[in-house]
């Protein structure tokens, strides 16, 4: 078994509507969405969601840590990052 230094580690940004939702340290799961052509990612309880993806890009990871919520102009993002 790796340790953690030695596992891929990989981060990926969610859009939220609202802060409140979620806490640095929050573990959840994630679920894949298909497009005709791509996939996406909706963070948990349908917290947040993803960009899409090329298939060649598809998360392997069930579940992320939260690590980082920001406020910008664009609106509320969340970045999670996955064990790969």
């Amino acid at each position: 078994m790796k340790n953690k230094d030695e596992m891929n580690m990989r981060q990926m940004e969610f859009k939220m509507e609202r802060m409140g939702l979620l806490k640095v340290g929050d573990v959840l799961p994630v679920t894949e969405g298909k497009l005709p052509s791509s996939y996406y990612y909706t963070l948990g309880k349908a917290y947040a969601m993803s960009a899409n993806f090329p298939a060649g890009q598809r998360l392997k990871s069930a579940e992320g840590t939260v690590v980082g919520i920001e406020e910008t102009p664009k609106g509320y993002f969340v970045t999670v990052e996955f064990d790969e």
